[in-house]
């Protein structure tokens, strides 16, 4: 029957949010908790889920008393003055991949909030192309578990083999992998150098996500 479904990652895949998420973060717990954060800590949340990033951050800061839904909200709020001050950036194709592939079932896969995910959605003007969306709060495990994906392929109501994830972090494609689903792997907004080689296929940007390849992600190489 071929490839049914395309479930797509998010931030570093359709848009380029995680330096401003850093920066709305590190205003969010300066403001909530007094605490200032290093560079360090902004650039551990690319390609990451807020599971692992408040665990990173409690660790670090012991005093920071903001449960992992405070700080999320937080980030949020603060996320809309950053956009509202350097814009949001869409990754080459997002859209047109999007367009392209309309007659399949399509998803979001995100370890971001359910308010930051909606927040590019909206950006992206796509919100209506999903059949599913699937959030940090909607899973207990984050990527590199399978939860996500295998939720989202429940959702649309299509088996893990006729699914394709398209992702950019070394965590995300695993997910994937482990879900039993084709990847592809896209390394414009790839800007944590995440290793990609466990990818079935690796493109430059979502331009080269066409039909023909599509059409062959059924027959995965080895």
């Amino acid at each position: 029957m071929g490839i049914q479904a395309i479930l797509f990652d998010l931030d570093g895949t359709l848009v380029d949010s995680e330096r401003e998420s850093a920066e709305a973060m590190a205003r969010a717990i300066k403001e909530n908790a007094g605490i200032s954060i290093e560079q360090e800590d902004r650039d551990f949340i690319v390609g990451r889920s807020w599971v692992q990033i408040h665990k990173n951050l409690c660790e670090r800061f012991p005093s920071l008393e903001m449960s992992r839904d405070a700080l999320i909200a937080a980030t949020a709020a603060k996320r809309e003055d950053v956009f509202a001050e350097v814009g949001l950036t869409i990754l080459p194709g997002a859209r047109e991949a999007v367009g392209r592939f309309s007659h399949l079932s399509l998803a979001i896969v995100t370890g971001s909030s359910r308010v930051e995910m909606n927040q590019a959605l909206t950006a992206l003007e796509l919100g209506p192309a999903f059949g599913a969306t699937v959030a940090s709060e909607d899973v207990t495990t984050s990527k590199p578990s399978p939860d996500g994906y295998l939720q989202a392929a429940q959702r649309l109501g299509v088996a893990p083999k006729q699914c394709l994830v398209v992702e950019d972090s070394s965590a995300g494609i695993a997910a994937g992998i482990a879900a039993g689903m084709a990847v592809v792997a896209v390394s414009v907004g790839n800007y944590a150098e995440h290793d990609q080689s466990a990818a079935h296929w690796q493109i430059p940007t979502l331009d080269e996500l066409t039909e023909g390849l599509v059409a062959r992600a059924m027959v995965r190489p080895s």
